[in-house]
């Protein structure tokens, strides 16, 4: 049987070659957003692997499984792509280890006060042993709590590096359970480096999400963003965080409320945030996110993959194997709970 593929991703032409290589019963078509394909060639796509480009489901009648380039849903929710129930997948797994790691570098940079200390360096000011003592002693680690809300292949690779600084890991999900999943969406691409069976956190429902706030001097926030989860994070939630936890934001602007964010920054409620993503972005030149004491701003980055590349192939061939087989895909979206 031989299938039709077709990409809008400005990939290398490498990249097209193994893919050829490894699937030489597969059609590979190559387009931009802007000189779409001719419709004959619409017509016939088994597989659209696209970020931004989503045609009108009309105009891809033969469509098997929409792979997406992100790993997010929520610019596809109202399209005529999410209307058909023609699958989706994302490219969730590529990113577990990059993520854990810049949620880690956060948690050590927000412990070792260098929001403060970039304030001294901008300022050109060195403290006096006074100041450093009473402002830039660093917050211990080991035996400190961190809440992971948004509990999956990133929160798993947090958990295993937190734990190796002594960290206890709370984490939470939809259903709080440890067991494998069931139905659309369950087997998952993972290039995480703990198994679910080796998490060693303490797992929660979402509707224990206050319990976990009140006992998280570190709070990492990595869930979706859907119906469920715009607005999770408000000021309710950040003021039942112990006096002077910490915030690490890498999943999505709108779960976190900014404005209630940065007001507990500015009272001392909140000791330091670490922000990748935001509720407009990019972010504006007069936000001031750039200047905020207390603050680490990235331009939403911590999901990026140095093995990118090779990662995508590897879940493309995946999917397009199983798809000419008609067995389960992996990552594919649970339309009911919009991830």
């Amino acid at each position: 049987m031989t299938l039709s593929y077709l990409c809008s991703l400005p990939l290398p032409d490498s990249w097209f070659a193994e893919l050829s290589e490894r699937m030489p019963q597969v059609a590979v078509h190559r387009m931009t957003p802007d000189s779409p394909p001719p419709a004959e060639v619409l017509a016939t796509v088994d597989l659209l692997h696209t970020s931004e480009w989503l045609p009108a489901s009309d105009d891809v009648p033969a469509l098997r499984l929409v792979q997406l380039d992100t790993s997010g849903v929520d610019h596809v929710r109202g399209t005529t792509l999410w209307e058909s129930g023609v699958p989706i997948a994302t490219l969730g797994g590529i990113a577990p280890v990059p993520m854990a790691e810049y949620a880690l570098m956060s948690i050590l940079e927000l412990a070792h006060r260098m929001p403060l200390i970039e304030r001294h360096r901008a300022e050109r000011t060195w403290p006096s042993n006074a100041e450093r003592l009473a402002s830039l002693t660093p917050r211990q680690l080991a035996g400190s709590t961190v809440g992971i809300v948004g509990y999956g292949r990133i929160g798993r690779e947090i958990s295993r590096l937190a734990s190796t600084f002594g960290m206890h890991v709370l984490g939470v999900s939809r259903s709080g359970a440890r067991g494998a999943a069931v139905g659309p969406g369950a087997e998952k691409f993972d290039t995480g480096r703990q198994a679910a069976a080796d998490d060693p956190a303490e797992l929660f429902p979402i509707d224990r999400l206050d319990e976990v706030l009140r006992r998280s001097d570190f709070l990492v926030v990595v869930v979706p963003l859907t119906e469920l989860t715009r607005g999770l994070i408000g000021p309710a939630q950040l003021d039942l965080l112990p006096h002077g936890a910490f915030v690490v934001n890498i999943a999505r602007g709108g779960i976190v409320d900014e404005h209630a964010l940065v007001e507990r920054l500015r009272d001392g409620r909140i000791a330091g945030v670490a922000l990748d993503v935001f509720d407009e972005e990019p972010l504006g030149a007069d936000s001031p996110w750039w200047t905020e004491p207390g603050a680490l701003i990235t331009p939403h980055v911590a999901g990026l993959a140095p093995q990118y590349h090779a990662q995508t192939l590897d879940l493309v061939v995946e999917n397009l194997t199983r798809l000419a087989e008609n067995r389960p895909l992996l990552n594919e979206v649970d339309r009911a709970a919009g991830y």
